[in-house]
């Protein structure tokens, strides 16, 4: 049975989720990297794992996920399908994932598609253990809805566990008025994740307002997504965390 809240989940106050895009010219070097890439991350601290097809492929996705299943069984996975959610919700029974994210969960749509896509939406988590994180006014998505954004964060807050909130794209800073607009505009009705740009220096702010956050990034050597994990950076941002944490 699903947990009462998402941040059930997690042993720890204000958990990171990080990203494993899947990078790699062939489909054996990026699941080799995927499992490299999955212990330098944990080893460091992270507190789960996102599986994203980010340039991978679904495929890829799902082999990793059985890898999971197999070898790492114990640790919090989640999984974003980027342009097929119906692939996600079938990925996250098969293999137990914990939590799936979508990157838009209003706003996206114009008013004459969005009422069956949250209907849809709604019916795959009634049959889901998976918990699901999502965005409004996300990155790289268009806003077609015409609503306000108080009207949006409504019928997100309706389709799923957590609103994730980001800024204009992957690697850039969220910028901390519109984290603070969230927070007010949500209240204690869900938990706000910072979907990407957190740093060291920015997460005592942030994390003032935010409950969880999504680090891909930053991970990696040359702060890029394209970039190779490195456990350096990885100590240095949980070191950060862990003493946002103790305060």
């Amino acid at each position: 049975m699903k947990n009462k809240n998402f941040l059930d989940l997690f042993a720890h106050d204000k958990p990171i989720m990080a990203m494993l895009h899947l990078k790699g010219e062939t489909a054996d070097e990026r699941f080799e990297r995927a499992v490299r890439e999955l212990d330098l991350l944990l080893a460091g601290g992270a507190d789960a794992v996102i599986v994203e097809d980010y340039f991978g492929t679904a495929d890829d996705v799902e082999r990793v996920l059985r890898y999971i299943v197999a070898q790492r069984p114990d640790i919090v996975y989640g999984v974003n399908i980027l342009h097929d959610y119906r692939r996600a919700f079938s990925l996250a029974a098969q293999y137990g994932v914990k939590f799936i994210q979508i990157d838009s969960m209003a706003g996206h749509l114009k008013p004459e598609d969005d009422g069956a896509y949250g209907e849809e939406i709604n019916d795959l988590r009634r049959q889901s253990d998976a918990f699901l994180i999502g965005g409004v006014r996300f990155k790289y998505q268009p806003y077609l809805s015409g609503r306000s954004l108080e009207e949006d964060m409504d019928i997100a807050l309706g389709r799923c566990d957590a609103i994730v909130v980001t800024g204009t794209g992957t690697g850039i800073a969220t910028d901390i008025e519109k984290i603070r607009e969230f927070r007010q505009l949500i209240g204690d009705r869900a938990p706000l994740v910072i979907g990407a740009g957190l740093t060291p220096e920015s997460c005592g702010e942030q994390f003032a307002h935010a409950d969880a956050a999504i680090v891909g990034s930053y991970f990696k050597d040359t702060y890029k997504d394209t970039g190779d994990v490195d456990p350096a950076h990885v100590k240095t941002f949980m070191d950060a965390v862990r003493a946002v944490r103790s305060r």
